[in-house]
């Protein structure tokens, strides 16, 4: 049994705390201005209804979404042995994307429960890059890295192609659309996104979770990896699978929404190591985090007009993480 340490019950006291705070603050932060001693005094009135139907699920949907984007990062960055591995370089968030504007474009009106006509295309694109990619990089019943990366960068610009020939084609008002969406958006109002989101992370957290020590001898290279007894071409198959599933989800109900996935795993590995036990759960709160914020500035800076988050995400995460490149370099 291992010795109690003190060091770990207090760092995740820490993390709970920053996670409280980092989500509670956005609550009191938009365009109406009320503050907690107001909610308890006579909680039934209009700021309960903005807190429970339009903040709080805006918020949590914005933690899921930037966590799962985290995580898929993290994971598709160990699994192909390259920094700049993320959803986006794989063309997932592309395929999505083209599903989306060509949904817009067709002027499809189709629901589904509470899916629209583009959420629903925008899944299916990206479902449909999953598979083109994965078919293109098996090889010999193994994937291969090298392949795969190189599969999704090329989709990625095929799909960029499609949608540039599609806005071209476009009026003006289907122009707007498909660039607002391109961009990114957050503004849900109930529950149904969030909680769908929900019920994806957690099992696709519980898989990979399971595997961390797996993932942490994948970065000695898959030979090593095999002499220790993990099954890498399954490893690689079921990871793969999952966290495109997951990034196709959030990409169809948020639009793509660039950097959360490249540079949060980047931060959380220079801050606190590379191994996937701890590595894991922390990219589910940095990435959530960063996201809630950033939406959170995107929503209040130019108030009552609104950012798009993905924006606010770019000029905020590029120089931020040249600035801890550049500090890990010369410490």
């Amino acid at each position: 049994m291992k010795p109690f340490n003190p060091l770990q019950i207090l760092k995740g006291v820490i993390w709970f705390v920053v996670l409280l705070l980092g989500l509670s603050l956005p609550l009191l932060i938009g365009e109406s201005h009320f503050n907690l001693h107001d909610l308890l005094v006579n909680p039934h009135n209009l700021n309960e209804q903005i807190i429970l139907n339009i903040r709080l699920p805006r918020i949590l949907f914005a933690f899921l979404v930037g966590a799962s984007l985290s995580l898929a990062g993290a994971v598709f960055q160990v699994l192909l042995k390259n920094e700049l591995a993320t959803p986006y370089t794989l063309g997932i968030s592309s395929g999505g994307a083209l599903g989306a504007v060509l949904a817009i474009k067709l002027g499809l009106v189709i629901q589904l429960m509470a899916f629209s006509s583009t959420v629903l295309f925008s899944v299916l694109g990206s479902l449909l890059t999953i598979g083109i990619i994965y078919f293109i990089a098996r090889e010999r019943h193994e994937i291969s890295t090298f392949t795969l990366l190189l599969a999704g960068v090329t989709l990625s610009l095929f799909f960029s192609s499609l949608i540039l020939f599609i806005h071209y084609l476009a009026d003006f008002t289907e122009t707007y659309r498909m660039i607002r969406w391109l961009m990114g958006a957050l503004d849900v109002v109930g529950w149904q996104y969030p909680l769908s989101i929900f019920f994806l992370l957690i099992p696709a957290f519980a898989y990979l979770f399971y595997h961390a020590i797996d993932f942490n001898l994948l970065l000695s290279g898959n030979e090593m990896a095999k002499s220790r007894g993990v099954d890498v071409a399954k490893l690689q198959k079921w990871s793969f699978i999952v966290t495109s599933v997951l990034v196709g989800a959030c990409v169809s109900m948020a639009g793509p929404i660039g950097f959360v996935g490249l540079i949060v795993p980047h931060i959380m590995r220079l801050m606190f190591g590379a191994d996937h036990r701890t590595l894991l759960p922390q990219v589910i709160v940095g990435g959530g985090l960063f996201l809630v914020w950033c939406d959170t500035i995107a929503r209040s800076i130019i108030a009552p007009a609104e950012l798009p988050v993905g924006v606010v995400t770019s000029l905020l995460g590029a120089p931020f993480f040249i600035y801890l490149l550049i500090k890990n370099k010369v410490g």
